[in-house]
Order: C-alpha cells, then sequence, then structure tokens
C-alpha cells in the first residue's frame, strides 16, 4: 500500500472531526498532500468516520486520477486538487459543515478579529467567499481568490476550508474556527463587539507566530 504511514495519520486525523463537533454523518473530509510524490490522501466519498480505515483512503494524483484505492473520492476532490495546484505551501486541507462557523457562512459574514485567539492563529478575521457550487472546481478558484493569507475561510451557504502546511495543521485550524465563531457568535447576542486594532492584530499574529509553543 502506498504511503502507508501517511494514510494511517489522515485516518486518524479524520476521527478529530466528529470528535471535536465539526462534523455529522459523513459530511466533511480531510486531505493531505505528500510532499515527496506529490500525491493526494483524501477519504473516501459517503463512508462513516467510524468505519473509515488507512486501506479506504483514496490516493489521487494532481489531475485526480485515482492511484490506488477502490472507492470513490470525496465529492470535493477538485476543490482540494486546485487548492494544492495553486498553492504550493498547502500539504492540509480540511472541509467541515461546523454549526457556528456555518451560520456566520449563511449569512454571508466573515468573522471579525474581536478576540486575541482569531489574531493569533488567523492573523485577522476569518474570510467569507462568495457562493460557489459544488463538484467541480469553482470552489476551489473562489478559495484562492478570497483566503488572502488566513489559513480559513467560510464558503458562503457552505462551510468552512482550512488550509495547512501538515494535515494536522489544517485540523487544528478547523477546530479553532469554530472555537471562536461560538464564542463570536454568543458575544453578538450580548452586544456590539469591540474591534481589535489592525496594528495590535499583526503584533498578536507576530507573537503567536515565533513565540508561543516548544
Amino acid at each position: 500500500m502506498l504511503l502507508e504511514k501517511l494514510r494511517e495519520e489522515v485516518c486518524e486525523l479524520h476521527q478529530e472531526l466528529p470528535k471535536n463537533n465539526l462534523v455529522v454523518w459523513t459530511g466533511g473530509n480531510i486531505s493531505c498532500r505528500d510532499a515527496k510524490s506529490g500525491l493526494v490522501i483524501i477519504k473516501p466519498s459517503g463512508v462513516m468516520y467510524s468505519d473509515l480505515t488507512p486501506e479506504k483512503m483514496v490516493l489521487l494524483d494532481m489531475d485526480g486520477k485515482i492511484v490506488e484505492g477502490t472507492l470513490k473520492p470525496s465529492s470535493d476532490a477538485a476543490t482540494h486538487l486546485y487548492i494544492y495546484r495553486h498553492r504550493p505551501d498547502v500539504n492540509g486541507i480540511v472541509h467541515t459543515h461546523s454549526t457556528f462557523a456555518t451560520a456566520f457562512a449563511a449569512n454571508g459574514m466573515p468573522i471579525p478579529a474581536v478576540l486575541t485567539a482569531i489574531c493569533d492563529e488567523f492573523g485577522g478575521e476569518i474570510p467569507i467567499g462568495s457562493f460557489a457550487p459544488i463538484g467541480d472546481e469553482a470552489i476551489g478558484k473562489e478559495v484562492i481568490r478570497s483566503i488572502g493569507t488566513s489559513p480559513a475561510i467560510l464558503m458562503q451557504n457552505h462551510g468552512v476550508f482550512t488550509l495547512g502546511k501538515t494535515a494536522r495543521a489544517a485540523v487544528k485550524a478547523a477546530v479553532m474556527v469554530e472555537d471562536v465563531a461560538r464564542t463570536v457568535y454568543y458575544a453578538m447576542q450580548l452586544g456590539k463587539t469591540i474591534p481589535i486594532p489592525k496594528e495590535m492584530v499583526a503584533l498578536l499574529h507576530k507573537h503567536y507566530m515565533e513565540d508561543y509553543g516548544q
């Protein structure tokens, strides 16, 4: 089996999505690009998370051809591949319909930079992309057009896409998007939220990226 260890990692990472209440039933997906071969591992379409195994992961080339696997790839495969072709710095992508973040997407609203956690992880507001149909490259094109330097974007009327240097980084961003979306939603029920000044947003993001952690 090609890319066995990476398939195992991607399979394990998929379990983080229901664990963190980011998906229900079979919705959502994770993909990972192997930097050496350029091949992409992605969730099979319509398979329950509890039924996923490394062997069931689908291995694609950058043109979408199945290299290894007996199941159909995710219906979002064209989106993932388009993003990979246009973002060589990205090797992991996550898509969810997580509740609070998708509520913002349903209203066509970005998540404003009103929490230090948003500044830290995302470097500013989490942007909103325009509506695009599912199944071809349209969503990928809109992600590339609208995401800027953020690791996350809300897609209008659809859900969340997060990008990372690794699949694990993209999963972390997906968890963080829903966490801050929930807090901002509740804050908005209390009244007008207080934006963080742009210069402080940049300072907080720089500190987090350069000094946080081991």
